[in-house]
């Protein structure tokens, strides 16, 4: 098991926490900053899914204006997990 610490770029969350299982899921997601609700559910439908799973659902997505959001900095922390 692994923790892990992704520092965003380009949202308001600053930086995500979570758990890379030893079978390769994510779990104990959450986000410093950001919009807590919407951040809070998304950790909970992500919960137990593996890096690519999240990765394929939520890579792409973008907040308002911005080339990103919270779900595709996740979408790239969890890909970048070693």
């Amino acid at each position: 098991m692994k923790n892990i610490n992704y520092n965003t770029t380009g949202t308001c969350a600053r930086i995500i926490h979570f758990t890379k299982t030893d079978d390769g899921r994510i779990t104990n997601v959450s986000f410093e900053g950001g919009c807590n609700g919407n951040l809070k559910a998304i950790s909970k439908l992500v919960d137990g899914m593996t890096a690519q799973e999240i990765h394929d659902k939520l890579a792409g997505n973008i907040c308002g204006n911005k080339a990103t959001s919270c779900a595709d900095q996740l979408a790239k922390a969890v890909m970048s997990a070693e």
